[in-house]
């Protein structure tokens, strides 16, 4: 009888552990576009469970996003930053229409993505600066009451930033652990 419960209680166990990992792969965190993902954070350097983050707190992965203030497809790039990107990737196909596809979207969110990391190195500044802008981030550095030692912020002081880079680190994390 004993015997019987203790299986019971672990067939219990595995179906929850294994069948709670599939429902989270498959509907909560899920790992879509994944050649375009694999293929272009490998071509700059990038986790591919970060890019995942970054889509999920972006746009929740839905194509077609258009924010309020323009950013669009998964990646949630602006027309502005979308022509200067191309014009650095040496893109001649640029149109705004083309942040709709989705290939090219993460093709250039990860360039971009890679490009603030060069710049910023910290992860808190490059994703503060995906999200508010380089030259925001700049300004906050240079500013003794955000930063104490010109390197990395001691504040965020935007809120929908700070909310915004703490979403990206726990997505990556749930997705690394997921995953992995």
């Amino acid at each position: 009888m004993k015997v019987k419960k203790l299986a019971a209680v672990l067939i219990i166990i595995l179906i929850t552990f294994y069948g709670g990992k599939f429902i989270l792969k498959e509907y909560v965190f899920p790992f879509k576009h994944k050649e375009a993902i694999m293929k272009y954070s490998e071509e700059n350097d990038l986790d591919p469970y970060f890019v995942l983050a970054v889509i999920r707190a972006e746009s929740g992965f839905d194509t077609g996003a258009t924010s309020h203030k323009n950013a669009m497809g998964l990646m949630q790039i602006t027309d502005d930053t979308g022509k200067w990107i191309a014009e650095k990737m040496g893109l001649k196909d640029y149109t705004p229409d083309k942040l709709y596809d989705d290939e090219y979207n993460i093709k250039m969110g990860c360039w971009y993505l890679n490009n603030l990391r060069d710049e910023f190195k910290d992860v808190d500044l490059f994703v503060a600066a995906y999200n508010a802008g380089r030259g925001n981030v700049k300004e906050w550095l240079k500013n003794k009451e955000y930063s104490s030692n010109g390197k990395t912020l001691d504040y965020i002081p935007y809120k929908e930033t700070k909310e915004y880079v703490d979403k990206v680190k726990t997505y990556y994390n749930i997705y690394k652990k997921i995953y992995e």
